[in-house]
């Protein structure tokens, strides 16, 4: 599986990431992966793998590069150590809506020009954190986002005047949520008060409950991963990208 490792210059420097494509000649669609708060690491090198493979050109882009390039210093830990805990919520409270946006514009830049994508449409899946920004991507940039997943994403509808369910009327695309149902970060009433959002902005989505599933549940190695559930998810994401961007 070719990857490669580059350089995407923005307004706030220069952003590290890695380009993940089937292997010999051609062109596909593209499919943005956001990690979870820990980060890029040989995880997500393996899952944006996953995705490529089933036909697609695959920008991980390192969410934190105004902290450094990836892989930071100290992203392994738990987050029952204080310590530990505070620093990940210190890295994620860097990601403010502007800053999420000015980011998106540089990476939807860079595979407008590229040589192994095929399309304008762009595909956008993120984990945790990552959830929120898929979300802030569609609907910054509704006309290239297509598609946008969340997988036990957290915070998704809050009282906080940015929260993402207010921007459900600049949402054009199709979007797939994967909700765990033991995640405080998004409880039943969160959950609620999102797809009430969708619903009446007239959003095609598609809203689901992983029963059993803990905040984390689709990242191996995480300590709430569910094999069931991960198994699932993959099914759901490649169906949401079938749909939405073909291969």
């Amino acid at each position: 599986m070719p990857v490669q490792a580059i350089d995407i210059q923005t307004p706030a420097g220069t952003l590290d990431a890695k380009l993940f494509h089937p292997d010999g000649p051609g062109q596909w669609p593209a499919v943005i992966m956001i990690t979870d708060a820990g980060g890029i690491r040989p995880v997500f090198d393996a899952m944006a793998e996953r995705v490529a493979m089933a036909g697609y050109t695959v920008l991980l882009p390192n969410v934190y590069y105004r902290e450094g390039r990836a892989p930071l210093p100290g992203m392994e830990g738990s987050f029952a150590d204080e310590a530990f805990r505070n620093r990940i919520m210190g890295l994620i409270s860097t990601l403010t809506p502007e800053r999420i946006q000015t980011d998106a514009a540089a990476e939807l830049g860079f595979l407008a020009g590229h040589g192994r994508v095929k399309g304008p449409g762009v595909g956008v899946v993120g984990y945790c954190m990552g959830g929120s920004i898929s979300v802030r991507m569609m609907a910054g940039f509704p006309d290239r986002v297509v598609a946008a997943a969340s997988y036990h994403g957290g915070r998704l509808a809050t009282d906080a005047p940015d929260s993402p369910h207010l921007l459900a009327g600049q949402l054009k695309g199709e979007l797939y949520f994967g909700h765990a149902d033991q995640d405080a970060l998004m409880p039943a009433e969160a959950i609620a008060r999102l797809e009430a959002a969708l619903k009446a902005a007239g959003v095609k989505h598609q809203s689901e409950l992983y029963t059993g599933a803990r905040h984390g549940f689709a990242v191996e190695g995480s300590p709430a991963y569910d094999k069931e559930a991960a198994k699932w998810h993959w099914q759901t994401l490649l169906a949401l990208l079938g749909r939405t961007l073909g291969t």
